[in-house]
């Protein structure tokens, strides 16, 4: 049988000391990164910030895609946010700078990712994931998912998290290409509806379409009633995001 740990003490050292010393100044680069995208996004029009695989190459049927989905969003009005890679976020930003609303990158420093699309009429730089996905949501009047990975499935994840838990106000959440997602969705009814880990309606905040138009057309008929102004009590929660 293992003995026991002996207890520690809580005593800072001078390691403990420069540790704390260098979070600390971390914090304030942290900071200046919400600081920054804050300052340089507050003017820009209703966003929709649009996520998708940054594998997908040029000329590739969801590439093609994305750059129909950049377009009628930023024609429709709709400032357009993506991550700023390449791939998919490369193809929708490159319909949205041919548009006439802005295309804006997020772009995100990692070790192993090319360097950001050339199609962007406001560039920000992040360090930090969780200062990004602040921003993907701060501003965005609707979230749409075209076929991606990891990084696709933790945007839906996080968006369907504070819509279903009340941290932000219900919007649309579109995703593109019912091949590839309908399985997801039902694996959601049939495991987690199932099991009782989320509400059965919960997989129905999400809307499949197959077409940009019909992405379009689903933001629109969203707010059809209300307008896209936030609501004073939607502006303090968002506030409070």
């Amino acid at each position: 049988m293992r003995s026991a740990l002996p207890p520690r003490r809580l005593t800072m050292t001078p390691e403990h000391e420069a540790q704390l010393a260098r979070h600390s100044w971390r914090v304030f680069n942290i900071m200046a990164e919400f600081v920054t995208a804050y300052e340089r996004m507050i003017t820009i029009p209703p966003a929709v910030s649009v996520f998708g695989s940054a594998r997908t190459r040029p000329g590739e049927p969801y590439y093609l895609l994305g750059e129909q989905v950049g377009r009628k969003l930023s024609d429709a009005g709709f400032a357009v946010v993506t991550g700023g890679g390449p791939g998919l976020m490369e193809a929708v930003n490159k319909g949205a700078f041919a548009g006439k609303s802005p295309s804006v990158g997020l772009n995100i420093r990692l070790p192993r990712e090319e360097s950001q699309n050339a199609y962007q009429d406001l560039s920000l730089h992040f360090q930090h994931f969780f200062a990004r996905k602040v921003m993907f949501v701060k501003h965005a009047s609707a979230y749409v998912c075209l076929p991606g990975g990891y990084g696709t499935l933790d945007e839906l994840m996080e968006i369907l998290t504070l819509v279903q838990t009340g941290k932000i106000p219900a919007i649309p959440i579109v995703l593109v290409n019912r091949g590839f997602w309908q399985g997801a969705v039902d694996w959601l009814r049939a495991s987690l509806v199932r099991e009782g880990m989320i509400a059965a309606a919960d997989p129905d905040l999400m809307t499949i379409v197959e077409t940009a138009d019909e992405a379009v057309q689903v933001i629109f008929d969203h707010y059809a009633d209300k307008g896209f102004e936030r609501s004073r009590a939607e502006k303090e929660l968002m506030f409070e995001l």
